[in-house]
């Protein structure tokens, strides 16, 4: 993913978790390991922690994917071309396996079917950005909104769409705000105080607690 170098003043700790925590939890119950700051380097991108910054905790393994369930599955979607929920669950599949190349068809026929589904839009989302589609992530993001104008975990990965890989700092910020007038107090909003903190600042002071 492509990331402006002032935004990575940022740890490698700091990120890899923030960005976990942002990315991986559309759902209840699921989550992926987040991309660490040297994985899949781009032109200009900026990779490694800074010098002295706490290295990150190396992330399990994602599970394998289960053939079986997806040969069940794909024979019920096959079956059954208006099935949103078996097209979904595939997709989810896939993207607990962090193979979110596969993940994404899977997720594009899940949401022509229910468009109006800001979880099923912002996971598809998640899928572009993760496999550095990040125009097509945010255009996604959008119509998770305008589905759901309050849906925090898609503010949340706009801020990071934005401030850690378009470079876009104050659209970044801008989006991050948004979570906190939303719902302060409450865990989203510190997650996205700690970004906009991040970027003001640098990684001081928030590599941690998180």
């Amino acid at each position: 993913m492509k990331r402006d170098n002032l935004v990575f003043l940022l740890s490698g700790v700091f990120f890899g978790v923030l960005v976990g925590w942002m990315l991986g939890s559309q759902q209840a119950g699921r989550f992926v390991s987040a991309p660490t700051a040297t994985a899949a380097p781009a032109p200009g991108q900026v990779t490694g922690a800074p010098t002295g910054a706490p290295q990150q905790a190396q992330a399990p393994a994602p599970p394998p994917v289960n053939e079986q369930k997806v040969a069940e599955l794909t024979k019920i979607a096959d079956g059954d071309p208006r099935n949103a929920a078996v097209r979904t669950e595939l997709g989810n599949l896939y993207f607990d396996s962090e193979r979110f190349d596969l993940a994404i068809p899977w997720y594009e026929a899940a949401f022509k079917l229910t468009p109006k589904d800001p979880n099923l839009s912002t996971d598809l989302g998640v899928a572009y950005l993760y496999t550095d589609k990040v125009d097509l992530a945010l255009a996604q993001f959008d119509k998770s909104i305008a589905a759901d104008p309050k849906h925090l975990k898609t503010w949340l990965n706009i801020g990071i769409a934005k401030a850690m890989v378009k470079g876009d700092t104050k659209g970044g910020e801008a989006a991050w705000q948004k979570v906190i007038e939303l719902a302060p107090g409450s865990e989203e909003a510190k997650k996205a105080q700690q970004g906009i903190d991040a970027i003001r600042g640098g990684h001081k002071n928030v590599s941690g607690g998180l």
